[in-house]
């Protein structure tokens, strides 16, 4: 197979670069594999690093005042398609999505479009309804709740599967950290980043609920952006910033990892189901989430984790007073999450549940385990329904102790 990632993440690119960075480097093993990706993304940094992979800079502009730059950048995605005839282009994000579509506007044959959907962002619209018809043949979800919710979007008449992300368990393996100054110190963190919706700032209110003793005796690392100026004042106001620590974003958050008790993934807003929550589980780290969207898929509870409600800070504060008071226990669930992970979590289960997706696709074969379509023929008309609950609730600084590390359908009307 000649396949195409696209992506339109101009910086770190978070889960999105990491799912296209594993993809394009398991299966560039058997085919040819290209990925296209901004100049200055970090994607198509690494993507340049890795032998047999072809990395092709392409901007996506978004915008009604880039119509120039949009322009300009969809011919040159068409003059590559032209070149390089791919059976498969693997979009990642609307703005690709809208590019890949205009690219491919009269190209015969043209490639199959493969869409995955990494959030739990709403779909809904005629955008979206046009882009199911004419521009997409498969969607992937990266979890059941995502594709329950793809179900209730125009998207249903592609058929989508879950296939969920996958880690690489034998570079994410145990590692023995350094040696602790205080052994009485409770280690807890996440390299999922530091925006609002990871509900980090949640552990401020949690924290406060505990005892002083509790509170001195935990610290906390975030890997990541490095905190805005407002999440800083939140955090000087609750009186805990001697107890989180923000190493920045690192190339590699093995050594931040290795050195945690337990890992933390908060968020109440976009997130599915979480490269960092597997990264983590796969180092043998228990890992504490909210019920949100398909974050619980990672965990059984009372085995390898932790399950609370979004924004529970009291549910949060009961599971962190548990850690402290049980530290068998949680070197157990450590050891469970790891037999977790490498079970069900490991990279060629991934890899081959993609490639599987791909034959069958271009063998016009029909989907495994995916609900009925109203229709298999892309030009006919489906029903549009607005999206069923999208989950809504209201709801660098150097750290102790750690080492740094840094087949084709009609063509569609012109989007332009």
């Amino acid at each position: 197979m000649k396949l195409l990632y696209t992506n339109f993440h101009s910086g770190s690119g978070g889960g999105h670069t990491t799912y296209i960075r594993e993809l394009a480097r398991g299966l560039s093993a058997r085919h040819e594999v290209h990925v296209a990706a901004p100049e200055e993304s970090r994607l198509l940094r690494e993507a340049r690093e890795i032998p047999g992979l072809h990395a092709f800079a392409q901007p996506y502009p978004n915008g009604l005042r880039l119509r120039p730059a949009r322009r300009r950048a969809c011919a040159r995605l068409r003059a590559y398609l032209e070149e390089h005839r791919f059976d498969i282009v693997h979009v990642n994000g609307s703005a690709d999505h809208r590019l890949v579509i205009a690219a491919m506007r009269g190209l015969q044959p043209r490639p199959l479009v493969v869409l995955t959907k990494h959030n739990t962002k709403p779909m809904r619209g005629l955008q979206h309804a046009w882009r199911a018809r004419f521009g997409t043949e498969k969607v992937i979800a990266v979890c059941e709740f995502v594709r329950r919710q793809l179900s209730h979007t125009p998207y249903r008449r592609c058929q989508p599967e879950t296939v969920y992300n996958g880690v690489d368990t034998a570079f994410y393996s145990p590692a023995e950290a350094a040696d602790r100054v205080d052994t009485r110190q409770l280690w807890i963190g996440s390299n999922a980043g530091t925006a609002d919706y990871k509900g980090w700032t949640d552990l401020m209110a949690a924290l406060a609920l505990l005892t002083p003793d509790e509170r001195d005796r935990i610290q906390v690392v975030i890997a990541g952006h490095p905190p805005s100026a407002a999440q800083r004042e939140m955090l000087a106001r609750s009186g805990l910033q001697d107890r989180f620590h923000f190493p920045g974003l690192l190339d590699d958050v093995r050594p931040m990892i290795a050195r945690l008790d337990a890992g933390f993934v908060l968020s109440h807003d976009i997130e599915t189901i979480s490269f960092a929550c597997r990264e983590m589980m796969a180092m043998g780290k228990p890992v504490m989430v909210t019920d949100y969207a398909g974050l619980p898929e990672n965990i059984r509870p009372g085995t390898d984790g932790w399950i609370v409600p979004v924004h529970g800070h009291a549910a949060m504060a009961a599971a962190l007073r548990d850690m402290l008071n049980d530290r068998e226990d949680v070197l157990r669930r450590g050891k469970a999450a790891r037999d977790h992970a490498l079970a069900e979590f490991d990279i060629g289960t991934f890899l081959d549940h993609t490639e599987a997706i791909y034959a069958r696709l271009l063998a016009g074969a029909p989907s495994l385990d995916s609900e009925p379509s109203p229709s298999r023929d892309l030009a006919s008309t489906g029903r549009l329904i607005g999206e069923d609950g999208h989950p809504r609730r209201h709801g660098p600084m150097q750290m102790p102790d750690m080492p740094a590390s840094s087949q084709p359908v009609a063509d569609p009307p012109s989007v332009w």
